[in-house]
């Protein structure tokens, strides 16, 4: 199988170690899903008496996100949990399409792809734990992060270096990105939205 040569010196840095088959797969996506714990964060839940208080997000995973919208692939968040902090930060990045509270990943996951007018090979998903499994399974490109348990990342078409919360979602999106032959194109003088804070 051929590699395929990336125009711009970013891109071919990112994709430099990423197997052909997984660069394929992330280059097909246009709706991309993920988990929230263990995966925008790292997966600690702090607790307060009155209940859950802090979720740690990180800002480069928030800048990755909104990349990634800014170049035309749709974002959507999927959850088990259900806490307000997520609806905000979500709302921070501009993400409309935020499920919580949800056990059925993969009914959520074909019924975005629906509405989306996606096709499930062109929907991808990043989770960290069996509650993701179905969904993984079900989507083109499966992504997961090194500390999810070993019978996940089997389910996974890709894992990433970095770990949930600390950067690998923004691993993600730029494998995404860089894939598509959007990254560099998103690095050019004036090519990012003006007004728009790093988040």
């Amino acid at each position: 199988m051929t590699t395929t040569i990336r125009s711009h010196p970013a891109e071919a840095l990112v994709l430099a170690k990423i197997p052909e088959p997984v660069i394929q797969r992330a280059s097909a996506v246009k709706l991309m899903i993920f988990d929230v714990d263990g995966v925008l964060t790292d997966g600690s839940l702090l607790y307060s008496d009155q209940g859950e208080l802090i979720k740690r997000f990180h800002v480069l995973d928030g800048h990755g996100l909104k990349m990634l919208t800014n170049s035309g692939v749709r974002v959507a968040l999927v959850t088990a949990r259900e806490s307000n902090i997520v609806s905000i930060r979500a709302a921070e990045l501009g993400i409309g399409d935020v499920f919580q509270g949800v056990r059925n990943k993969a009914g959520v996951v074909a019924d975005l792809a629906s509405r989306a007018s996606v096709a499930m090979e062109n929907v991808g998903f990043m989770g960290d734990d069996v509650v993701d499994l179905h969904a993984m399974q079900r989507v083109g490109f499966a992504v997961t992060v090194p500390n999810a348990p070993p019978y996940v990342a089997l389910g996974a078409h890709w894992t990433t270096i970095k770990q949930g919360g600390y950067g690998a979602v923004r691993e993600c999106c730029d494998l995404i990105l860089a894939a598509q032959g959007k990254l560099g194109q998103l690095l050019q003088p004036g090519r990012l939205p003006t007004g728009q804070t790093i988040q």
